[in-house]
């Protein structure tokens, strides 16, 4: 079958194959037909290193697409289901999942250190252990999250990462209040889906943050009140809390720079919700004076900070009643051949979310 395949760490190009196989279908596994994927910035990551991946492997994790067969075993599945890839899947026994932190079960990452795809040359991973730039991955059912008929591949690939991860940090993470005044600081399709977030939750003022302006005209149509570049941001600070700050800042970018000036425009008694995924050796810098003094809530968000299963229904009720809008973060599409374009448009920023076509 086809796959997208990064053969080292830090190459920049995807090779596209013919000779790869999807591997360790078996008791408690799915195999499942690829439809739609979608590109997130954590396969940028996963590509350069920040964030760590064996290699060679197959990019993706938001995907969707048909279940082709179920192992041993599996209950609630079956030939023909339509489903979305959940990267992240709760063991349900863990402590994390017992305490109701299922976001935070450690279960899946042990699928990432043990090859699911094959090829003649050796064995392959997938990122996150789904790896979903392919035609037909191999996971474990908890991985695969039946959909209703009624919601495209596309979107439900959408779901399965971005969309819940930026609507959950302003919901269940941050619980943005009424009124608020909030900053979101970088608007990729997570920095979005937070600013549809924190719309969702009646956020008075939504100030969007990009440096590139039309992933700021993006922010406007999705619900910010007003978009700015990184060096206009301390002006609407000014203007909109009279210097104070808002009352709460999301950084979105994975970076300490960008944490470290969410930090600051962050008033004081105010929330600083950290949703970017960055590297190990970035180091968040506070002094113990001003954790002190300012009693800024620092939170990070993991995968929208919520019971995932929750959380993908409750975005999936919320696109049907008109609330959020997802068809438009769409901005490109392409077929698998076209995988090293949509890589460059995201790293341009010339793209929201490209839909991988398969």
């Amino acid at each position: 079958m086809r796959a997208a395949v990064l053969h080292e760490i830090g190459q920049d190009k995807l090779e596209v194959l013919d000779d790869v196989e999807a591997v360790g279908f078996g008791p408690g596994k799915v195999r499942i037909r690829v439809r739609a994927t979608g590109l997130c910035h954590s396969d940028l990551s996963a590509m350069n290193g920040v964030l760590p991946q064996p290699a060679p492997f197959i990019p993706g994790h938001e995907g969707a697409g048909e279940v082709v067969d179920v192992g041993d075993g599996v209950t609630g599945l079956k030939a023909g289901d339509r489903v979305l890839v959940c990267w992240l899947p709760a063991c349900g026994a863990c402590p994390s999942c017992r305490r109701g932190q299922t976001h935070l079960c450690l279960a899946g990452f042990m699928n990432a250190g043990t090859p699911n795809f094959k090829r003649p040359g050796g064995d392959v991973f997938g990122f996150a252990g789904t790896g979903t730039f392919t035609e037909e991955v191999v996971v474990g059912a908890g991985c695969a999250v039946p959909i209703p008929d009624d919601v495209p591949f596309e979107i439900a690939a959408l779901i399965g990462c971005g969309v819940t991860t930026g609507l959950g940090a302003a919901i269940n993470t941050a619980r943005v209040e009424a009124g608020s005044s909030v900053a979101v600081i970088g608007c990729g399709g997570v920095g979005i889906s937070a600013v549809q977030g924190a719309r969702v939750q009646g956020a008075a003022q939504i100030v969007a943050v990009d440096p590139v302006a039309s992933r700021r005209e993006a922010a406007l149509r999705f619900g910010a009140t007003e978009a700015v570049s990184p060096d206009e941001f301390a002006d609407a600070r000014q203007r909109i809390t009279a210097g104070e700050g808002f009352d709460y800042v999301f950084e979105v970018v994975g970076k300490s720079a960008t944490a470290r000036t969410a930090y600051e425009n962050t008033r004081r008694g105010g929330t600083l919700c950290i949703v970017g995924a960055g590297a190990l050796d970035d180091h968040f810098q506070v002094n113990m004076f001003e954790l002190f003094f300012d009693e800024k809530r620092i939170l990070p968000s993991m995968y929208g900070g919520g019971d995932v299963l929750r959380s993908y229904g409750r975005a999936i009720e919320l696109w049907r009643a008109g609330r959020i809008d997802l068809e438009s973060m769409i901005t490109h599409r392409v077929r698998l051949d076209g995988i090293n374009d949509a890589l460059d448009q995201m790293r341009t920023g010339t793209s929201l979310r490209t839909c991988v076509e398969l």
